[in-house]
C-alpha cells in the first residue's frame, strides 16, 4: 500500500513538472517595452537593473520623482533604456496617463510587471478601514486598472507576459499585516485567475508570493502600535541571513519565470515549507499562527493609531549595529534610503 502511494505521488510529481515544462515558452527581453511599478526602489529597482543587463526598454512607475531620476540615471549608466513616469497608483487617471507615456515612448507594452506596494505593520486594534482600503486600492485595484489597459497591446503584439508580486502573506495569514495579508490574498486570486483566462490570447501571467526579502523596504514600510517595537521585529525578520532572500536572487528567480512564461514562482525556503505546510495542515498553521501573535508586541494606547514609517520608527528604539548592517547596506543599494 505504502509503495502504491509513493509510486503514484512520483507520478503525480512527474506529470506536473512535465506539464510545466512543456507548458513553457522562452521570451527574450532584448528590445521589449517593460512597464515596472514600484520601479525606483526595492525588488522593483533590482528587477530593472536585471532586465536592463537583457536589453529590456524600461518604463518605471513611482510616486517620487527624484527616486526616479537617480533610478534612471543608473540605469542608462549600466547601458539600459529607462524612462521615469510619476504616477500615484491610488489615481486610476493618473495610471491611465503613464500607460499612455510608456506607449507613446516605446510604441507597446510587451511586460508589465505589477511590483508596487505598501506594507503596514502593526496590532489589529490600531488598524482603520482606511488601512485596509489602501492596501486593496494599491494591491488589488491598481494592478487591476494596468492589467485591462495593457491587454489590448499585447493583444496586437500577439502576446505578452504580466508578471504579479504578491507575497507568503497572501497565502497564509500574516499577525500584525491584516491589511497587507488580506490584499495579498486578493492579489493571488486576480492573477491566478487572469492567467488561466488570458493565456488563449498568448499573455503568460505569473503568479510569484515570495517570503521575506532583503530588498531595504523595511525604512519605508509604516508602522502602527507601539511603533518602535513593531519595528524591531520587522526589521530583523526583513533583514537577517537566516530568515530572508537576497533582493538579487530573487529578482533573477522574478526575470527567469517571466521569460519562462512560468505560472507561478515561489521564492525562499521558509515560503514553500509555509505554503505546503498550511495547504496540508491548515488548522496547525492557525494555532503557529496564534501563538506567533502572542509573542508581537501589545497594543497600545491611542499614539499607537498614528503611522510611522520605518525610518521615524526606528529613531524610537536601538538596534546594535552588527544587527541592523545588513538592512542598512540594502536600504542603500536598493535606493530606499
Amino acid at each position: 500500500m505504502k509503495r502504491a502511494f509513493l509510486l503514484t505521488l512520483g507520478g503525480i510529481g512527474f506529470g506536473t513538472w512535465a506539464v510545466s515544462r512543456l507548458a513553457r515558452s522562452d521570451f527574450s527581453f532584448s528590445g521589449k517595452s517593460v512597464l515596472i511599478t514600484g520601479g525606483s526602489r526595492g525588488l522593483g529597482l533590482t528587477i530593472a537593473r536585471q532586465i536592463a543587463a537583457q536589453g529590456g526598454r524600461l518604463a518605471l512607475l513611482a510616486r517620487d520623482e527624484d527616486e526616479l531620476n537617480r533610478a534612471c540615471a543608473e540605469l542608462r549608466q549600466l547601458g539600459g533604456e529607462a524612462i521615469g513616469v510619476p504616477c500615484d497608483l491610488l489615481d486610476r487617471e493618473q495610471s491611465l496617463g503613464a500607460i499612455q507615456t510608456a506607449v507613446d515612448r516605446y510604441g507597446t507594452i510587451d511586460v508589465l510587471i505589477n511590483n508596487a506596494g505598501i506594507m503596514q505593520v502593526g496590532p489589529l486594534e490600531h488598524m482603520r478601514p482606511d488601512d485596509f482600503e489602501k492596501s486593496m486600492q494599491l494591491h488589488l485595484w491598481a494592478p487591476f486598472n494596468l492589467i485591462q489597459q495593457v491587454v489590448p497591446h499585447m493583444r496586437r503584439a500577439g502576446g505578452g507576459r504580466i508578471v504579479n508580486i504578491a507575497s507568503i502573506g497572501g497565502k497564509i495569514a500574516v499577525p500584525h499585516m491584516a491589511p497587507y495579508s488580506a490584499s495579498k490574498f486578493a492579489l493571488v486570486g486576480l492573477s491566478d485567475a487572469f492567467r488561466a483566462e488570458l493565456a488563449r490570447d498568448g499573455i503568460r501571467v505569473t503568479t510569484v508570493t515570495p517570503g521575506l526579502m532583503r530588498t531595504g523596504s523595511h525604512v519605508n514600510a509604516k508602522f502602527k502600535g507601539n511603533q518602535g517595537a513593531e519595528y524591531t521585529w520587522f526589521s530583523l525578520s526583513a533583514t537577517l541571513p537566516f530568515a530572508a532572500v537576497e533582493a538579487e536572487r530573487a529578482a533573477a528567480q522574478i526575470v527567469a519565470a517571466c521569460r519562462r512564461g512560468q505560472s507561478s514562482l515561489v521564492i525562499g525556503l521558509h515560503a514553500r515549507i509555509g505554503i505546503i505546510g498550511n495547504a496540508l495542515f491548515p488548522s496547525l498553521t492557525g494555532e503557529i499562527m496564534k501563538l506567533a501573535n502572542r509573542l508581537l508586541p501589545s497594543p497600545v494606547g491611542a499614539a499607537g493609531d498614528e503611522s510611522k514609517s520605518g525610518q521615524e520608527a526606528r529613531a524610537e528604539q536601538k538596534i546594535p549595529g552588527w544587527l541592523s548592517r545588513l538592512g542598512d547596506s540594502a536600504s542603500a543599494r536598493h535606493n530606499e534610503a
